[in-house]
């Protein structure tokens, strides 16, 4: 999936979901080292897990950033999903 992001100075997330696990998370833009470690510590996470974990994350006095865009992410894809 693609996710447009807004708010963050990442442009896009790429990921799959498979056996509901979040896998291959790439940002576009960004703070490098974070949108990489991000990524890898999401890499293999339960979507709900990985939801939980990452939805409400501020960056600085930004009222999101790059962990909540991808929580955002995977909510949208998970009501797009069949259950």
């Amino acid at each position: 999936m693609v996710y447009k992001t807004q708010g963050v100075c990442s442009r896009e997330i790429y990921f799959d979901v498979e056996d509901h696990k979040v896998v291959n998370v790439r940002y576009i833009g960004g703070c490098s080292g974070n949108t990489q470690g991000v990524a890898a510590l999401v890499e293999g996470m339960d979507v709900d897990e990985a939801i939980r974990r990452m939805e409400g994350i501020r960056c600085g006095r930004r009222p999101t950033s790059c962990p909540d865009q991808l929580a955002r992410a995977l909510k949208q894809y998970r009501q797009g999903s069949p259950a």
